[in-house]
This record gives C-alpha cells, structure tokens and sequence, in this order.
C-alpha cells in the first residue's frame, strides 16, 4: 500500500519554491473548463503560453494528452528551458 500523500507539505513546499500562483491559475483552467461541461478526463488543461514563460488563461488554455503536453524539455530544477 501506497504511503498517503502530505498535501500540507507539498502546499508549503510550492509557497516556499513561488509555484503557489502557478497552481492556482492551473486550477482556475480547470474549473472554468468543468463549468462549460468540458469533459477533461484523461487529458492535461495546457496554457496557450506557458505559465512558467508569463503566460495566463487570458491568453488561452486548450486540453492536450499528458504525454504531448509534458514532453517538453527541461532544466534539471525542472522549470521549462
């Protein structure tokens, strides 16, 4: 059995690294998808432009599988290069 997940910790980790309004424009895509009755399952809510590269959901958001929307490359402190 998998060890539960500290959703504490991992809160006060990504305030601590400043992904903190990063995650909550995420989860505002999210919720502004399922309220059009947008069916998101199986698949990523990715930015038009990348949050990480000042990007917001004013610029857009369109749904992309998990495996095109992470394939990009990456720095090794795992931000976008």
């Amino acid at each position: 059995m998998s060890k539960k997940r500290d959703y504490t910790q991992e809160y006060a980790t990504q305030k601590e690294r400043g992904e903190h309004p990063d995650r909550m424009e995420r989860q505002r895509a999210r919720r502004a998808l399922d309220a059009k009755g947008v069916s998101r399952a199986g698949k990523d809510v990715a930015h038009v432009k990348a949050l990480s590269k000042g990007g917001s959901n004013a610029d857009g958001v369109k749904l992309q599988a998990p495996s095109k929307n992470r394939s990009f490359p990456r720095k090794s402190d795992g931000s976008m290069k």
